[in-house]
This record gives structure tokens, sequence and C-alpha cells, in this order.
């Protein structure tokens, strides 16, 4: 079933030439009752006849809608066009909407790729582009496209990772919400082009571990957060105390012995990675004895 433009012509010419059609059918009839003419009876007869039929044919199409007509059980085509028209007679028409229109999906509870339980929702914009396939293609296509979105966003939400803890360039539903509404879109467009329904846009509205996994998930990410800053502070500290080792050394008027040097680095590195303030202590000298 695809989608074909049905035979039509502008309603207001169409309704002015079967004005005057009227016009002369019921006059052609009154000369011929008056002059008893039976021919002209019947010719007034036939043309008044047609105008009539053709009047049941004016056809109102409104801003983005459609007028989708079938002629004895046969789809004969589809009118996209606004305004009044005349189409062919004795077809049953089907209104649909072309607007924009957009789908909330509930909240769903999906999987992710490590198996761990998320919840998820997303927002699909959506509209009808061919009206055959999505009034004779499938049954109520707006019931279509739920139930397909839903389907396509549990399958794309159990092919990613929430989050990685591991590896920094793999794409996860938190950190990558641009791929995924990318990826999510490309499923959708495939499953719903049966429908001849056009997906504009899909967004990820809701993200979130489920309950029962959340508190120990938000404790993990606190842990990854904490190991990770730590990382970057003990890289610094190790480059700030080489460079003042590097220092120290080059003045010739400062020799150190290798236990001295270790006491400067170990005083160095606990001073630059404690979180919390030192306390100084001036060494005066060695006591005698």
């Amino acid at each position: 079933m695809t989608e074909k433009k049905a035979w039509y012509i502008n309603g207001y010419v169409g309704f002015v030439i079967l004005l005057i059609l009227s016009l002369l059918g019921v006059f052609l009839t009154a000369i011929g009752i008056l002059n008893e003419m039976t021919i002209s009876i019947i010719g007034g007869i036939i043309i008044l006849a047609v105008a009539v039929f053709f009047f049941s044919a004016l056809t109102i199409v409104g801003p983005n809608e459609a007028q989708a007509l079938t002629f004895f059980g046969r789809y004969v085509g589809s009118i996209k066009e606004s305004g009044l028209f005349i189409t062919i007679p004795l077809t049953n028409k089907r209104p649909i909407s072309l607007r924009v229109r957009n789908f909330n999906s509930d909240i769903l509870k999906v999987n992710d790729e490590q198996g761990n339980p998320v919840e998820i929702a997303a927002v699909i914009v959506f509209r009808v582009t061919d009206t055959a396939k999505a009034l004779f293609s499938v049954d109520y296509y707006e019931q279509f496209v739920q139930i397909q979105s839903e389907a396509a966003v549990r399958h794309v939400a159990s092919q990613y990772a929430y989050d990685t803890f591991a590896d920094v360039d793999a794409i996860t539903l938190r950190g990558n919400t641009t791929e995924v509404s990318q990826k999510l879109t490309t499923e959708l467009e495939e499953r719903l082009q049966v429908a001849g329904v056009e997906i504009i846009e899909t967004r990820l509205t809701h993200l979130a571990y489920a309950t029962e996994i959340a508190s120990a998930m938000l404790q993990r990410q606190q842990a990854s957060a904490i190991l990770a800053a730590r990382k970057i502070i003990v890289e610094g500290a190790v480059s700030m105390t080489e460079d003042a080792l590097s220092q120290l050394e080059a003045n010739d008027k400062l020799n150190f012995d290798d236990e001295r040097k270790m006491r400067i680095v170990n005083n160095l590195l606990v001073s630059i990675i404690t979180d919390r303030g030192t306390q100084p202590v001036i060494n005066t000298g060695e006591t005698e004895k």
C-alpha cells in the first residue's frame, strides 16, 4: 500500500460549473414541460442529476490535514492540499492529521548491557508522511507508534551500559545521550516505515538507576570519583617533588645524602597529598648528649 494522489479539481471553480449546470438542467426541464418536449425534459433531468451527483463530491480539507479516498473498498488516492475540492463521487473520505505530534513514553525498567536495572523514558516527535500506509497498513497507527517506540527504547537501552568505570571511550547511556538518541531515531525509522510515519526527533527524558541498586551505584560513583581525584593529586605531588629536588640539587652549597632526600620527599608528599592542614615542625638541630 503506497500513497498516491487522488483526482480532484478546484472546488470553487467546480462549484460555479455545477451551479451553471444545475440552472441549465432546471431551465431545460421547465422549457420541456411548458412546450411538451420530451427530449428537453430528459436532457434537463440528466444534466440536473449529474450536477447533484457531483455536488456530493465536494470535499473540504483543513490545514495540515489529508483526506484518503476509497471507492467501494478500493483506495483511489489522497488529497493533501488544504481547501475546497471536487473529487470522485461516491467515495468514502477518511481524514488524517499531518501535524507534528509527540509521544512521551512511560518510565520503563530495563537491564542495561551490564545487567544493571535502569529506569528510562523518551519523547518521540513524529508526523504522518504516507496516509495510505498509516490508515491501511496498520491498525490504529498512533497505538502502533506507541508500542514500537517503547520496544525500541528497551532494545537500545539494553545495548549500552548506564555508565562505565573502566573504558572511558565506551558509549554509555548517561555520558552519550546524543549518540543514544541518534541510535533510537534510526531504529524507530526502520520500525515505523511500514506505518508511513517519519521520526523527527527523539530525546531521553528520564534516566536513572532502579531504586533497588541506586544507593549502591551512587557509592560506587563517589568512590570512583575520589580515586580519580586522588590519582591526579598524587601525579601532581610527584611532579612538584621532583621539581623541588632538582632545584635544590642545582645549588652547589646544598649537599644531601640519600637519607635526607628521602625525608624531604616524604615531607613534601605528605604536605601536598593530605586533605588536612599540615603543622610545620622546625628542626633546630640535633641535641647534644
